[in-house]
């Protein structure tokens, strides 16, 4: 196997352990898919997630958990990507590699939801977007849909603690 798609590897097997080690993906069923440095997140539909029965639409607490979740996982992936060179060779093994990444999961300083219509009983999609990382602070914005990117049903602005982010480990 070449060096690249070791690497190819321990991204992808990354990626997975960092949405298996945050227990409420799991529950929620949050799936990824990464093209290039951005993700995508999936939502899928479960009868469990509807809050109101008489529209039906999803339940606030679970988009806005979704929004937060994709927040995380993408200043975790960025943060992962930035310090690969240091902390990837194919001298070490993928699960040293995840260790590494998952001891410095953001953490929620705040975080503001916008609710811009209804979430329909249906799979929902998420991508965030990092506007700044700091020495120990990131902002980050979020979007989800269900039918199409351009026609996002929430949104979420949030900050989040970073571990050290410039300095290399």
């Amino acid at each position: 196997m070449s060096n690249n798609k070791q690497i190819d590897q321990i991204k992808k097997e990354v990626l997975i352990s960092l949405v298996e080690k945050i227990p409420f993906c799991k529950t929620l069923g949050i799936k990824l898919d990464c093209l290039g440095n951005e993700i995508t997140a999936h939502l899928p539909f479960k009868k469990d997630f509807i809050g109101n029965p008489a529209i039906p639409a999803l339940h606030g607490g679970i988009i806005g958990s979704f929004l937060e979740i994709t927040a995380i996982i993408q200043l975790s992936w960025a943060i992962f990507l930035e310090r690969k060179d240091d902390q990837i060779n194919t001298k070490k093994s993928s699960f040293e590699v995840q260790d590494i990444i998952l001891q410095e999961i953001p953490k929620t300083i705040d975080i503001t939801i916008d609710y811009l219509n209804s979430g329909r009983p249906m799979e929902s999609f998420a991508r965030a977007k990092i506007n700044k990382i700091g020495r120990r602070y990131a902002s980050v914005s979020v979007i989800s849909w269900q039918d199409e990117p351009s026609k996002p049903f929430a949104m979420a602005s949030g900050h989040f603690l970073v571990k050290n982010f410039n300095q290399k480990k």
